[in-house]
């Protein structure tokens, strides 16, 4: 019953006005917050704000329109896992008609644990595009260890536009492509909130097609060399420090990764390619004595040597977390390096915590091929509305409108913050 009038509220929501957005990941797909969770584990679960104010979320109003008599569901992860799941139905002009069911799952190995995760979300949409992405950081009992995995499945037709930030969007070129990824690290506790760890990674892109620029003019995708398969397949070696509240939605501490990927022929890659990807994340309570949080991201993505496959470049919104650059669509830009920045600034609506709102704005910069320099900076900004999914683990609903250059504009949908 909790599913079904869950579903019938996000319907409301979703389908009260006509939506309009510009967005390749664009049907509301749970965000990856995978990487790690909470320094200490009570911090993570707290149920009253500053002024001690019981808090809520949408569980709870639900539970309490179907039975007035109903007790407040616990107020801590245990061993027990506390389940957000949000069906819902969406349309955007790239995917027309999309169904989507997402969410999250977050429990502990032990009682002293840090908080583990299971992210995942499987969607269709009238365009054709299937996927079923899921992500996971598992926690020793002890904390010693971090498991940390992304494995997906996309059937994904989508455009690109050409390489580096000064590319047009009358250059779109519609591509169309499967796409599998297993990704595992496992992450070594070296001292404090400081991790080490060595993975695997693979990705391949297969049945790649295109049709060209719509304008007739040469795709940089074919300057750049098709192919109708990619392979990428490598170890990959990262450090980690964290010392987030809550990896889900942290309010205070930081988090940084370092990792550095190599693929290799002799593994199965196509290519051999060189890469390194820096991710460094602060949050800050402002003002400190309210429950407002200020958070800052620096995120840089580069290839060292190599040529990788055309959809192994960086590009926007391909990160992860499949997060960065609001106001644009997926794939917007790409590039042989990739440097982006973004601020939100995260504050509450209602005291009780239901309703919340953000301001954020990013500004990235891409080269295009191998040895190019830097092109024009890209900004993106706009507001957004938070709906408390889930208060235990501090899941929201995330409905944002972003704003970017050359009229690119769009409504995002999502559970979880964009990082």
């Amino acid at each position: 019953m909790r599913l079904l009038t869950t579903f019938c509220i996000l319907w409301l929501l979703l389908t009260s006005g006509q939506v309009f957005a510009q967005r390749g990941r664009e049907i509301p797909i749970a965000k990856i917050h995978a990487d790690t969770a909470a320094k200490k584990p009570r911090l993570d679960t707290t149920i009253l704000s500053k002024k001690g104010k019981p808090q809520t979320d949408l569980y709870g109003v639900i539970s309490k329109l179907l039975d007035k008599n109903a007790k407040p569901a616990d107020d801590t992860v245990t061993s027990k896992p506390v389940v957000s799941v949000v069906p819902a139905i969406g349309y955007t002009l790239v995917s027309k008609l999309a169904l989507v069911l997402s969410g999250n799952i977050a429990f502990r190995t032990g009682s002293d644990s840090r908080v583990s995760t299971i992210v995942a979300s499987t969607s269709y949409t009238q365009n054709k595009q299937f996927s079923i992405p899921m992500q996971t950081s598992i926690w020793s009992r002890d904390n010693r260890y971090n498991f940390i995995g992304d494995f997906r499945f996309y059937k994904y037709p989508q455009s690109t536009f050409g390489l580096g930030s000064s590319s047009n969007m009358a250059n779109e070129d519609p591509m169309d492509y499967k796409f599998i990824r297993f990704y595992e690290t496992a992450y070594r506790r070296i001292t404090g909130d400081f991790y080490a760890g060595i993975g695997y990674m693979f990705d391949d892109h297969f049945d790649i097609t295109d049709k060209g620029n719509l304008n007739n003019t040469v795709s940089d995708y074919s300057t750049y060399g098709k192919s109708s398969r990619s392979i990428a397949s490598g170890f990959n070696f990262s450090t980690l420090f964290d010392s987030r509240d809550n990896a889900i939605n942290a309010s205070r501490g930081a988090f940084a990764s370092l990792q550095y990927r190599d693929a290799a022929r002799a593994l199965g890659s196509s290519s051999n390619w060189r890469s390194l990807m820096v991710d460094v994340r602060k949050y800050f309570k402002f003002p400190a004595n309210s429950d407002n949080v200020l958070a800052l991201w620096n995120f840089d993505w580069v290839i060292l040597n190599g040529s990788p496959g055309y959809l192994d470049l960086p590009s926007v919104s391909w990160d992860s977390n499949s997060a960065t650059g609001r106001g644009y669509i997926q794939g917007r830009f790409r590039g042989a390096q990739m440097f982006y920045g973004e601020a939100e600034y995260r504050f509450r609506i209602t005291g009780n915590g239901l309703i919340g709102g953000v301001m954020f704005a990013n500004a990235e910069s891409f080269s295009a091929a191998q040895g190019t320099k830097l092109q024009a900076i890209q900004p993106g900004f706009g507001p957004g509305l938070r709906i408390k999914l889930n208060k235990v683990s501090k899941t929201n609903i995330t409905v944002d409108y972003g704003f970017g250059t050359q009229g690119s504009r769009g409504l995002f949908i999502d559970v979880g913050e964009a990082f």
